[in-house]
């Protein structure tokens, strides 16, 4: 398929990438033209897949959001990778300008369900087909596959289906949950599950630290992963964390939050269910920004390493 794609950053443009080694044709554009050349140069030195040096060729760079529009064939797919709110506000009002009945518009990024059912229902007036997709993975889902979390204009997810088969290859997943911000809602409560199970590895392993017995917890952790009721993603990024720093010395735990779960919160509130772990990881979260005493324990920097393990996200360095 021919794709428009808007947003480089540390998603983005892996699954430009994904999408170009599926060989599809993808326009992008990206406010900085620095994430534009990065881009262009893991073509020739960086690779994130194996044959994706031999499909540069449909990629193809717009000049503006209009200009990326125009690239697109009838019915056009356009994707935006952007943070929630004010960025992605921004480029739909653009992209809205350009786009006519029919085609269909893609927000990807982690938005809030009730800002993506609010979109839905706007575009739907227009004929313009809308799809929120929550996307989980990290960065590692480049070479594992994303697994993507649809809803909105049902149609419009059939005829995406392509794209997001590519992008969930080969061990990812892909399902359509409803109109509106079901998708989204999907993720939103994904992420607040995250924020508890993060949570109690790094306190597991904070109390593992502080054993009388001098524990190897590459060690530990390494065995924990081998069939363990424990086994699994988080784990696995807990053995490239300390693979990487074993005491995590070099690191503060100063655990930032992006949103998703404050909504799981505040939304459990609205609906009277009790969700006490992810409450409590949260303002765990709050605490290790303000409080050294907090940031300071192995179980703060371990959620901090975690968080760049497999989104990304940066770390306060020592």
């Amino acid at each position: 398929m021919k794709i428009g794609f808007i947003g480089l950053g540390r998603m983005g443009s892996r699954m430009v990438i994904k999408l170009l080694e599926g060989d599809h044709e993808v326009v992008v554009w990206n406010r900085s033209s620095s994430k534009v050349e990065e881009l262009k140069s893991k073509f020739k030195i960086q690779p994130v897949l194996d044959r994706v040096e031999t499909r540069s060729g449909n990629l193809k760079v717009a000049s503006s959001v209009k200009d990326l529009v125009n690239q697109l064939d009838l019915p056009r797919v356009i994707w935006s990778m952007l943070p929630a709110g004010e960025a992605t506000e921004e480029i739909l009002d653009e992209v809205e300008k350009y786009v006519e009945s029919g085609d269909v518009i893609i927000d990807g990024g982690n938005a809030f369900f009730e800002d993506t059912e609010r979109r839905y229902r706007h575009f739907r007036k227009k004929f313009v087909k809308f799809l929120g997709i929550g996307v989980s993975g990290g960065v590692i889902a480049a070479r594992e596959g994303y697994p993507l979390m649809a809803g909105g204009d049902q149609s419009a997810y059939d005829h995406i289906k392509p794209i997001l088969d590519s992008l969930s290859k080969p061990n990812g997943g892909h399902e359509y949950f409803g109109q509106g911000g079901a998708g989204h809602f999907v993720k939103m409560v994904h992420n607040g599950i995250e924020y508890g199970i993060m949570q109690s590895v790094g306190e597991g392993f904070g109390l593992l630290q502080k054993s009388p017995y001098n524990l190897d917890l590459l060690k530990v952790a390494k065995l924990y992963q081998k069939g363990t009721l424990v086994s699994g993603f988080m784990m696995q990024r807990t053995i490239d964390a300390l693979e990487k720093d074993p005491k995590l010395s070099q690191i503060e735990g100063y655990i930032e939050e992006s949103g998703e779960g404050r909504w799981t919160v505040e939304q459990a509130k609205r609906e009277k269910v009790s969700v006490p772990i992810i409450e409590e990881s949260l303002m765990y979260r709050a605490k290790s920004r303000q409080d050294s005493k907090v940031s300071s324990t192995f179980a703060a920097k371990l959620v901090a390493a975690l968080r760049q393990a497999f989104g990304g996200h940066e770390v306060k360095k020592k």
